[in-house]
C-alpha cells in the first residue's frame, strides 16, 4: 500500500486528526428527493432521498466540498462518503448493483481533495479512509423479540459484502480501511475476514481501523461486550488502530479509552459526538467545550488519532485540531 510507511510514521511523531460528521454537513444543503435522483436515478422505483451514499454519484460537488471543509479545518484523514455502501444497507433502495461504483467514486473524490491538499503542503500527507458501516443487519442478534433463534443475516453473506466493498475502496484509493461504529464484533469479524482475503490475495498490507461504539452507560456494545472483551475478540488481527465512535460524548468515552489504552498494543482512536443528543434529537455541544474534553485524552496520553461522529461539523475538528497539536501522541511501543 503506497504510503503506509508515512502514515505509520507520522502516527509516531503527532496525534492525527480525523474529520467530522458526513451528514451533519449535508442536512445543510437541504437537498429533495430530486436532488438525490439527479437525472440519472430520475425514474427509479423507490424513494431515495436519505440515501447518502449516492450524493457522490448525483452530487459530487458537495461531497467534495465537505471533504474540502475538513481538510481546511486541519484534518489529517477525510473519510468516504461510504458508510451504508453495501449490498445489504443498500437493498433498501433496490440499488444493490451500485454498490461496487458508489465506493469507487467516494473514494476517488476524497482521493482527488486529498492530493489537492497534500499537494500545496508535502509535510502534511493527507489519507482517505474507506469508511465501512456496521450494516442494518446483525448476526449475533435476532431482530425478532418473538423469536430469538432468528438470525436475519449469515456471517458469510456479511463476508461477500464486506469484499465488495473494500475491494471498490481500494481500487478508489483509500489508504486506510475503517471498519466503524461497530455494535455486532460478529459483523466486524465478517468485514475483518474479508479484508484479511483481500491481503492474501492481493499480496498487499492494508492498514485497518477498527472503531466499536459503546451504546449506553452500561458500557457495553449492542451485542453486549464490554470495551475489554470487544479489544479481546478483535486483538489477534493485525491492525492500525482500535477505538470507539458514535453513540456517547467526548466526556462518557473517557473510561473506555481508558480501558483499551492501557491494554493495546495498537494505536488508538476516538471520534465521538458532539455530546449526547437533546430531545429533538440534535447535538448541543460548542467546537469549543468538545475539544476542552478531547483534551483530556491528549493530556492522559490515551490517543493517537482523534476527530469528531455525530453533530461534528468542521469548526469542531479545527477546535480539536488546534488543541491537539500541542500534545504528544500516546506511545506504541510495539507496532503488531
Amino acid at each position: 500500500m503506497q504510503n503506509s510507511d508515512i502514515l505509520y510514521q507520522n502516527l509516531q511523531q503527532r496525534i492525527l486528526v480525523l474529520d467530522g460528521a458526513m451528514g451533519t454537513m449535508l442536512q445543510r444543503y437541504q437537498f429533495t428527493e430530486e436532488d438525490y435522483r439527479g437525472e440519472r436515478f430520475k425514474n427509479w422505483e423507490s424513494p431515495l432521498k436519505g440515501n447518502n451514499d449516492l450524493l457522490s454519484l448525483t452530487q459530487p460537488h458537495a461531497i467534495e466540498e465537505v471533504h474540502k471543509k475538513y481538510l481546511e479545518a486541519g484534518a489529517d484523514i477525510i473519510e468516504t462518503n461510504t458508510f451504508s455502501a453495501t449490498t445489504i444497507a443498500m437493498a433498501d433502495y433496490h440499488m444493490e448493483d451500485l454498490v461496487y461504483e458508489l465506493n469507487y467514486e467516494s473514494a476517488k473524490i476524497a482521493r482527488k481533495v486529498c492530493d489537492e491538499f497534500a499537494a500545496l503542503t508535502p509535510e502534511k500527507p493527507r489519507f482517505v479512509a474507506g469508511s465501512i458501516g456496521p450494516t442494518n443487519k446483525t448476526a449475533s442478534l435476532s431482530p425478532d423479540v418473538n423469536d430469538p433463534g432468528y438470525i436475519a443475516i449469515t456471517f458469510d453473506e456479511l463476508r461477500i459484502a464486506y469484499k465488495q466493498q473494500a475491494e471498490a475502496l481500494l481500487d478508489g484509493g483509500s489508504n486506510i480501511l475503517l471498519v466503524e461504529t461497530i455494535f455486532d464484533t460478529l459483523n466486524a469479524k465478517a468485514a475483518l475476514f474479508a479484508i484479511d482475503q483481500i491481503q492474501e490475495e492481493r499480496k498487499i498490507q492494508i492498514p485497518i481501523m477498527v472503531s466499536g461504539t459503546i451504546t449506553d452507560a452500561s458500557g457495553r456494545t449492542l451485542s453486549g461486550q464490554t470495551a475489554e472483551a470487544f479489544l479481546v475478540s478483535i486483538s489477534h488481527l493485525n491492525l492500525l488502530s482500535v477505538g470507539f465512535n458514535c453513540a456517547l460524548g467526548a466526556k462518557q468515552l473517557t473510561p473506555y479509552l481508558e480501558t483499551i489504552s492501557n491494554n493495546s498494543e495498537f494505536y488508538i482512536s476516538a471520534y465521538p459526538n458532539a455530546g449526547l443528543p437533546n430531545a429533538f434529537g440534535q447535538y448541543d455541544e460548542s467546537p469549543e467545550f468538545m475539544a476542552e474534553q478531547i483534551r483530556e485524552y491528549a493530556e492522559k496520553g490515551l490517543v493517537n488519532i482523534v476527530g469528531g461522529c455525530c453533530g461534528t461539523t468542521p469548526d469542531h475538528i479545527a477546535a480539536i485540531a488546534k488543541i491537539v497539536k500541542n500534545y504528544q501522541p500516546r506511545k506504541v511501543d510495539v507496532i503488531i
